[in-house]
């Protein structure tokens, strides 16, 4: 079995979300392995700022739904002890920046949730199927139920 070093938790604050944080720090504590956080931006309109898509955690923002996601983010970075340097915040289509982001972190693992799906809706993709198909590393898409996803 391999030893995963660096874990990477993809965020999308949903009720769900929980289950699948502690799954994450499960595996980092078992594997004493580094975890980071990404939560990515795909559903508030990107205002102009000067950071481009990522944007920094430890800056505060006058756009009120880039803070509210950002004070989520800082939270659950808080509640896992995950420091600010090891958070992301991305605005982008999330398959993509979760890929993009694991390769420039060096993951070995990225944590996401995976919806039941069936049928047509299981082929043409959710977020975890998208990410499946171009990770650098592994996957462990957790399952979660039919609903919002991450």
């Amino acid at each position: 079995m391999t030893a995963y070093r660096h874990i990477l938790l993809t965020a999308d604050f949903s009720e769900d979300g929980a289950s699948i944080a502690a799954r994450a720090q499960s595996l980092a504590a078992l594997y004493r392995a580094k975890l980071s956080i990404l939560h990515v931006l795909d559903d508030i309109p990107m205002p102009d700022t000067p950071y481009g898509t990522v944007i920094p955690v430890d800056r505060p923002s006058e756009y009120d739904l880039l803070e509210a996601e950002r004070g989520k983010l800082l939270a659950l970075g808080t509640e896992l002890g995950v420091p600010p340097a090891d958070l992301r915040l991305i605005w982008g289509v999330p398959k993509d920046e979760i890929v993009r982001h694991a390769e420039t972190i060096a993951a070995d693992l990225i944590v996401a949730g995976s919806h039941e799906r069936h049928g047509l809706a299981l082929l043409l993709g959710s977020t975890a199927n998208g990410v499946l198909h171009h990770a650098p590393c592994d996957l462990l898409a957790v399952r979660i139920p039919d609903g919002e996803e991450i």
